[in-house]
């Protein structure tokens, strides 16, 4: 028998705070989204044409990139914390969650790294 109260037995056990810091990383890089996805559509929509020289030559101005690049890295953050609450929520096997988890950075980091991989060799001309 304990003479602690029933908040005095879960104090310090717990990530209590830890899911706050994820939810307003997340709300941050949606915030973060919506001007870029508004921007990457009207600038995409008031292209003359979707041809590759007239994209490449888009992609080559340093402000175009700058922004491509910050597009793609918010968006694989942002998907890659939404798929992570998906991933805890519903697999309850241990292992599988951790491989789970595991395989799912490594694909956001990958994705993310191609992207701004093909940023740069466009804009740099490196792709022709």
């Amino acid at each position: 028998m304990s003479l602690r109260s029933p908040l005095g037995q879960v104090l310090g056990h717990g990530a209590a705070k830890a899911g706050v810091h994820h939810w307003w990383v997340q709300r941050l890089t949606a915030v973060a989204l919506v001007p870029l996805a508004v921007w990457f559509v009207v600038s995409v929509l008031s292209l003359p044409t979707l041809s590759y020289p007239a994209v490449s030559a888009w992609m080559g101005e340093p402000w175009t990139a700058v922004l491509l690049m910050l597009f793609v890295l918010s968006a694989a953050w942002h998907s890659q914390l939404g798929v992570r609450v998906v991933i805890e929520d519903y697999v309850h096997a241990r292992g599988m969650r951790t491989v789970a988890l595991a395989l799912l950075t490594y694909l956001h980091v990958l994705a993310a790294a191609a992207g701004v991989f093909a940023i740069i060799k466009v804009a740099l001309g490196g792709a022709a």
